[in-house]
């Protein structure tokens, strides 16, 4: 885990992702997914893109199943995007780099 995308928990998603001052990527995966380990680096390579306009974090679906309930997670690995507390984008499944690249630059301004 580097020091760009910050492990998120049940208990910390309040305070790190819907009181965040900035839009934040949510990545919810879980260690047996095969897509989700494809769409890490992904992530990772992202957050240092968009590094200072936009947090990134991760959170298991497996560890914090009472975050996964609160936002319908059904199928993983799933990206919820956040601006001002609230989602306001996702994508499910492993997608290339530039459709995530895309659903950031739709809702950060440059």
């Amino acid at each position: 885990m580097s020091a760009t995308v910050l492990d998120v928990t049940d208990s910390s998603f309040t305070q790190d992702v819907e009181k965040s001052d900035l839009p934040v990527l949510v990545d919810f995966w879980a260690p047996w997914c095969g897509p989700c380990r494809m769409v890490g680096p992904v992530v990772e390579s992202l957050s240092q893109e968009f590094a200072g306009k936009v947090k990134f974090v991760k959170v298991n679906v497996d560890d914090n199943p009472a975050i996964a309930q609160k936002f319908d997670i059904s199928g993983i690995p799933a990206l919820l995007f956040f601006k001002g507390g609230q989602k306001v984008d996702s994508i499910v499944g492993a997608v290339p780099k530039a459709n995530l690249q895309n659903m950031i630059n739709k809702h950060v301004s440059a």
